[in-house]
């Protein structure tokens, strides 16, 4: 064992806790160990007589469930077939009513055939992926004091399996929100230009809010919008109007212009955790209940991003989505707030995981395959909005 004296250093440290010293440059190399690698281990020889290997006194295994961060929009699954079929009938037009239109001696035809318009969207593709992992039977067994110690560290290779399979699903259940956000700014922009303008579903709040300012104002970049108490306000007033507007039949929020309406409690509402997260810092904290209540965003989901955090958490990283869409061309767009959806307009059908083993007998190990298929589908039919600052 690496034993170092530490006096000086912590009459040091004791001094600056006191106030009798300036902040000094301290080496804390000498009090925390950070870990070396196997590899790296070198002298460990007990310091009586240095011949002696000193032991490891206690293991402790990384295991951790990940619980994910995506939203839930798992649907239903089924063993047989592979088409997922959606039906819809559009809303039928209105006739004269001719009860009260009689003229004597005219004939009043009941017999005529009126057809309902029904239309079907089919769904007919999947992705897969697996992870594999081989287990020893004996090989391992003398890295251990114990069965305690092994079955532990197997626990942990499980868990690390699990975890990736969380990570990888909130990425494609992701990537298909991503998916939505993209159709709908094409619709709303097919010039591919989104900035400087605001549309019916693709809503550009700092746009709307900045052409409210007086003029000579100093308009909000975006940047500077997410934790401005007043933008906020806007965000909040309009994000509002959005849940109860879509809560009415319309054709104005999808991007098929199908005649389609979403209940609240079928309503996803999924918000960048930074725009709501100002909300919470900026915004209720120091107001009264009730004003706390009247300013709220619609309870909603948080991502910390849409596409990834980039190197450093930077707002253009965290709000941005890049990607080729599944309709044919591409977006490249950034200050992406939120997002309300209807539950039919997107989710993951048919989730299947199973895990399958192979046993070696000559090496004796066992190949564990974690497989996944799954169906990540989008409804342009069902109403989605997306709330930027650009």
């Amino acid at each position: 064992m690496e034993v170092k004296q530490v006096y000086q250093i912590i009459n040091t440290i004791t001094d600056e806790m006191l106030g009798d010293s300036v902040i000094v440059n301290e080496d804390l190399s000498n009090i925390v160990d950070v870990g070396r690698a196997f590899a790296n281990l070198g002298n460990y020889y007990e310091n009586y007589v240095r011949k002696l290997v000193d032991h490891i006194g206690r293991m402790v295994f990384v295991n951790r469930v990940y619980a994910g961060r995506a939203p839930q929009v798992l649907m239903d699954g089924w063993e047989y077939g592979s088409i997922l079929e959606k039906v819809r009938a559009d809303l039928p037009e209105a006739e004269e009513n001719e009860s009260w239109e009689l003229q004597n001696g005219t004939s009043y035809d009941p017999n005529i055939f009126n057809a309902p318009d029904v239309s079907a969207k089919f769904f007919n593709q999947r992705v897969t992926f697996e992870i594999d992992r081989s287990i020893t039977d004996r090989q391992v067994r003398s890295a251990f004091d114990s069965a305690q110690q092994l079955n532990a560290f197997y626990s942990m290779i499980y868990t690390a399996i699990e975890n990736s399979f969380t990570v990888k699903l909130d990425a494609l259940i992701m990537r298909t929100i991503n998916a939505g956000i993209g159709e709908t700014l094409k619709a709303d922009f097919p010039g591919g230009t989104y900035t400087g303008a605001s549309g019916i579903k693709a809503v550009n709040l700092l746009f709307l809010y900045n052409s409210r300012l007086p003029a000579g104002s100093t308009p909000l970049t975006a940047a500077q919008a997410i934790t401005d108490p007043d933008f906020i306000r806007f965000a909040s007033y309009t994000i509002k109007n959005y849940v109860g507007r879509m809560q009415s039949m319309s054709t104005l929020f999808n991007v098929g212009g199908t005649t389609k309406f979403t209940p609240r409690d079928l309503m996803h509402v999924v918000l960048l955790d930074e725009f709501k997260n100002a909300a919470e810092v900026y915004l209720y904290d120091g107001l009264n209940q009730f004003n706390n209540e009247n300013l709220r965003f619609p309870v909603a989901d948080g991502v910390p991003y849409w596409q990834g955090s980039g190197t450093g958490y930077a707002f253009a990283d965290t709000s941005a989505i890049l990607a080729t869409l599944p309709t044919g061309g591409s977006v490249n767009a950034s200050g992406i707030l939120g997002v309300i959806f209807d539950r039919d307009a997107l989710g993951v059908s048919n989730l299947d995981r199973r895990t399958l083993t192979h046993y070696n007998e000559k090496a004796e190990f066992t190949n564990l395959f974690y497989k996944m298929d799954a169906g990540y589908f989008l409804d342009t039919d069902e109403n989605f909005v997306v709330f930027y600052a650009a």
